[in-house]
């Protein structure tokens, strides 16, 4: 006899971060990949965009396709902890555990002292006439 509910079956997708960019300049696609695939093999779909080096601001940009990471997670792709952490942070999905235990440590730290100390201005010796 059949059962009327139908057994839920993995699909073996994994939506996860696709290093791009520079040596020291990274920069991340949101891919979905199988997950057997490694992190720059094949891509199924882009899904967003992550760039992990502040700008001007102090802002790290991301660029998230709501409706794409919905249709992956409905068809029962998993998720990478960096990417879930990310949704968490947009708001998409509840926080991830691992991004409240970093806020919890950040405000427990002492602010750090600065390593670079303010330089004060010396004066050129009055007999020197390259200065």
């Amino acid at each position: 006899m059949a059962s009327a509910v139908q057994s839920f079956r993995k699909i073996g997708k994994v939506i996860r971060l696709c290093r791009k960019g520079c040596t020291n300049r990274p920069f991340y696609h949101i891919v979905v990949q199988k997950t057997t695939d490694e992190q720059d093999g094949p891509v199924i779909e882009q899904v967003g965009s992550f760039d992990a080096m502040p700008n001007n601001q102090n802002e790290k940009l991301v660029a998230l396709n709501y409706q794409r990471i919905q249709y992956w997670l409905a068809q029962g792709a998993g998720l990478s902890d960096p990417v879930a952490q990310l949704l968490g942070l947009s708001g998409f999905l509840p926080n991830h555990p691992r991004t409240l235990i970093q806020a919890w440590r950040n405000r427990s730290e002492e602010p750090r002292e600065r390593k670079v100390e303010i330089m004060r201005g010396i004066a050129a010796p009055p007999n020197n006439p390259k200065l």
